[in-house]
């Protein structure tokens, strides 16, 4: 007698509360080194820009070995080479850095390490390991895409950061070849593909045109921390409309 198989579904082809499909190991580790590569070379910019902005080489190598968080990293010099006030500049990188504690909340119920592995898993929980362990089909799949991301990334990162202080010691001036904006347009290549939405899009134009605007008025790195109000501006608004259509739907107006 043959054996009997589920009915294919009708949108999918596949039999009905069919597992999601296995993700072959090599195709995880592929795709994870594709993004630590990509983005760890950026490291050579903020080595360069570091260094532009006062910082020594051993300072700028420890920023990356222990902070290891581009953006904050980025907006850190930023503002120490805008002549801002430590403590501000600080202040600016830290608050951009709490992102990757809701990350890790995320992360934490996903990955689900042991305990001792915890503590230097969450060195690695940042922007790029989140968006390659999320999407994993599998638990297995997702483990390997954030140790293979994070330790990629993490080398990577650290040895151009390095090169970069080094070049830009020996070149000299970084202004006088232009190299200030590297770290901006760096910046701005990594988060411009993560704003998907509507929201996302209005908080990141807002927030633009905060720091810019307040940018003649207020300390380097004051900036930065008066643009996050873009966010619960824009979430207060869309709050607002959710609820007005809301009320009109009950009302039938």
């Amino acid at each position: 007698m043959a054996e009997q198989t589920a009915p294919a579904s009708p949108c999918t082809g596949s039999p009905p509360h069919a597992e999601p499909p296995v993700k072959p190991d090599r195709a995880v580790v592929r795709d994870a080194l594709g993004v630590g590569v990509a983005v760890g070379l950026s490291g050579f910019a903020f080595g360069v820009t570091s260094a532009g902005a006062g910082l020594g080489v051993l300072q700028t190598c420890a920023l990356s070995l222990l902070v290891f968080t581009g953006a904050s990293q980025f907006a850190l010099v930023g503002a120490l080479a805008g002549g801002g006030n430590p403590f501000t500049a600080a202040a600016g990188a830290f608050f951009l850095g709490t992102r990757n504690a809701f990350y890790g909340l995320r992360l934490s119920q996903l990955l689900a390490l042991p305990r001792f592995v915890r503590p230097l898993a969450a060195h690695w929980v940042i922007d790029e390991t989140t968006a390659v362990s999320l999407a994993q089909p599998t638990r297995r799949a997702a483990r390997i895409g954030f140790t293979v991301t994070g330790l990629t990334l993490y080398v990577l990162w650290n040895l151009t950061t390095l090169l970069g202080a080094l070049g830009a010691e020996a070149i000299g001036d970084t202004d006088a070849w232009g190299l200030d904006a590297a770290g901006p347009a760096v910046f701005l290549a990594l988060l411009a593909p993560m704003l998907r939405t509507t929201t996302e899009r209005a908080v990141a134009g807002i927030a633009v045109l905060l720091g810019l605007g307040f940018l003649p008025v207020l300390p380097a790195g004051v900036p930065v921390l008066a643009a996050a109000l873009a966010a619960p501006a824009v979430l207060w608004f869309e709050g607002r409309r959710i609820d007005d259509r809301q009320r009109r739907k009950e009302t039938g107006r």
